[in-house]
């Protein structure tokens, strides 16, 4: 079954909540699976393009009122907000590509800093940072630090490199820790855009949680709702996006009743249940913010990302904030420093279109009340640096 270009854009104005938003913090983390939360800001900007009523207030009552969202360190390394009937699910499925390999890298660095017997010296280190999650209910790094002796420990971090510093054992346990569902991160101490984080045990946090489960089984369910909403696609796009081994994409993909299907004279596939066309939604523009899940959502980009890679992503591979019509990326904008949005079309889309994306513009200029958002965990695009001046 041949699956057109003009399909695939369909889907994602309507799957991603873009043509037709939504009313809940929760539908929108649903509707693209899970919402990229390394950047806490471009978190919130995500949601708030896809809600009827964009409010800060409405993403942190589903973060920390009632928790129906919850922040994981997941796919490819990176903290997504997903839905907390699914956190297990998404935990589980990356304790080989994620919570293992970050348990090694910090025992390779307790080994450099001179410790003997690093294997059991970082059991009792971890054995210390869960009494102490109970004790401090919600800290900062550096509190948890202080909890106990063993966890103020400082460690050698990139020895051996010009970016060689020491930490404390607590900060680097934090981050193998959340991996591995132990912890979780809370309210931060700031704003909405703030990174520093206070922290919580998850058993604390989402109690109804419970054990892990098998991560086979995590995996295969995690793929179900990634081609839900991004679907069709090839299997190298959900390689990429959960960041599996092909071994583990391929056994993943093999539970799912999955068809054939051909994408621009590619292979691809798409859940067997889930091939009707799409009605068209009408006309619809975007402005998404810097990572965000739809524009991060594949591998190959060229059907919604077109000749605009270099001027829009940054020299790592990370998406800036993109403008959107109709399922295609036609330009870029930013936010300058005296909180004014600009706006650079790098396509010719008409008056009619012109006007709608000058008004989200001013729209989100409007509701961001003069908050500044910065880069964070990736590089300015060409198309912000010429919009900042």
């Amino acid at each position: 079954m041949r699956i057109d270009v003009a399909e695939r854009r369909r889907r994602l104005g309507v799957r991603h909540a873009l043509a037709a938003p939504v009313t809940s913090a929760e539908e929108v983390a649903s509707s693209v699976t899970a919402l990229h939360s390394t950047d806490p800001a471009s978190m919130v900007l995500s949601a708030m393009a896809r809600l009827a009523r964009p409010e800060v207030a409405e993403v942190e009552r589903a973060l920390y009122a009632d928790r129906s969202l919850v922040r994981v360190l997941a796919m490819r390394r990176t903290v997504f907000a997903v839905p907390a009937q699914d956190c297990g699910a998404y935990l589980a499925s990356v304790q080989h590509s994620v919570a293992g390999p970050e348990y090694r890298k910090l025992r390779g660095m307790i080994a450099d800093s001179g410790i003997a017997e690093p294997d059991t010296w970082l059991a009792s280190a971890h054995a210390a940072a869960l009494a102490a999650f109970d004790r401090l209910e919600e800290f900062s790094s550096a509190e948890l630090a202080a909890a106990d002796p063993l966890l103020g420990t400082r460690i050698e971090v990139g020895a051996g490199t010009k970016y060689a510093t020491s930490q404390s054992i607590a900060s680097r346990l934090l981050t193998v820790m959340s991996a591995e569902g132990h912890v979780v991160r809370a309210r931060p101490a700031g704003s909405w855009a703030s990174t520093q984080f206070r922290w919580a045990a998850m058993h604390r946090w989402l109690p109804a949680l419970g054990p892990l489960p098998d991560a086979a089984e995590a995996r295969a369910t995690v793929a179900r709702r990634w081609l839900a909403r991004f679907g069709p696609a090839r299997p190298e796009d959900l390689q990429w996006w959960t960041g599996w081994t092909k071994g583990h994409t391929t056994a993943a993909l093999a539970t799912l009743d999955l068809a054939e299907v051909t994408l621009d004279g590619a292979p691809g596939i798409a859940l067997a249940d889930d091939l009707e066309p799409t009605p068209d939604p009408g006309p619809w523009v975007a402005l998404l913010p810097a990572l965000d899940p739809t524009t991060m959502g594949w591998k190959q980009r060229d059907w919604y990302l077109g000749p605009h890679a270099e001027r829009v992503f940054d020299t790592t591979g990370n998406a800036g904030p993109t403008v959107w019509k109709d399922g295609e990326i036609v330009g870029g904008w930013a936010i300058r420093d005296d909180g004014t949005v600009a706006v650079r079309l790098l396509a010719d889309v008409g008056a009619e279109a012109g006007a709608a994306i000058d008004a989200e513009a001013a729209a989100l200029e409007q509701r961001l009340g003069g908050t500044v958002v910065k880069a964070r965990g990736r590089r300015w695009t060409p198309v912000e640096k010429e919009l900042r001046g």
